[in-house]
């Protein structure tokens, strides 16, 4: 009987253990299960964003302001349309802001900066950023590089 109950007590403490993990992952990946009600809709465009992923960070100044929502290609234009989820607090952003896609570290993730421009009217939900640079890819970078020092010799 003492054998019984230390069995179930082992295996509910790695159920709970398990159990805490899986809360931890979810919390520190994507955060998917967030909710964005106090969030505005807001739009970019690129003509390309390679490595870009949904929930990926919204920037400005270095600080979180909001995650990306969707991305999807504007047959019409042929660019990428971003879609971004930007934090309600967060409305003294200038309509001239640009959006660039940058790289956390050398091979980090992907992630959109917002840099501030110096219109007097503020983005509001479902305004565009038509401002935009898209991601570097570093095989291309690497391609030229190759290229012009094959090109000099």
């Amino acid at each position: 009987m003492q054998n019984r109950f230390v069995e179930i007590s082992v295996g509910l403490l790695m159920l709970a253990g398990m159990v805490a993990l899986a809360f931890l992952a979810i919390q520190v990946s994507s955060g998917a299960f967030r909710q964005t009600n106090g969030a505005y809709d807001v739009g970019a465009y690129f003509t390309n964003v390679s490595g870009l992923t949904d929930k990926a960070r919204v920037t400005l100044a270095g600080v979180t302001i909001g995650r990306v929502e969707s991305i999807e290609i504007v047959p019409a234009t042929m660019k990428a349309r971003v879609d971004m989820k930007i934090n309600k607090n967060v409305d003294y952003i200038s309509s001239d802001s640009s959006a660039v896609i940058q790289t956390a570290g050398v091979l980090g993730e992907k992630y959109v900066a917002i840099y501030p421009g110096s219109a007097d009217e503020m983005l509001q939900a479902g305004s565009e950023i038509y401002d935009t640079q898209s991601s570097m890819i570093f095989e291309d970078m690497i391609g030229k590089l190759v290229t012009d020092l094959a090109a000099k010799d």
